[in-house]
């Protein structure tokens, strides 16, 4: 275990390793979201969000603006 550390903590060998564990990563979050139909269909439906949020925080904020309106 010690050589294992010792071997870790020279810096051209963890670089190799950690290359390695982050496209390893990489890949199966790709393999992840493009495999499953059902997940890859809702993931799409969630990129209108952002948009959705906007659109509901601007009525709300005419709704609150002609309430203003009404009692003036």
């Amino acid at each position: 275990m010690q050589e294992l550390l010792s071997w870790l903590a020279h810096w051209e060998y963890s670089k190799t390793l950690l290359l390695f564990l982050f496209f390893t990563v990489f890949i199966g979050i790709i393999v992840y979201l493009t495999v499953d139909k059902d997940r890859s269909k809702r993931l799409e439906s969630y990129k209108q969000i952002p948009f959705l949020d906007d659109d509901d925080n601007n009525y709300q904020a005419d709704l609150k603006k002609g309430s203003k309106d009404h009692e003036e």
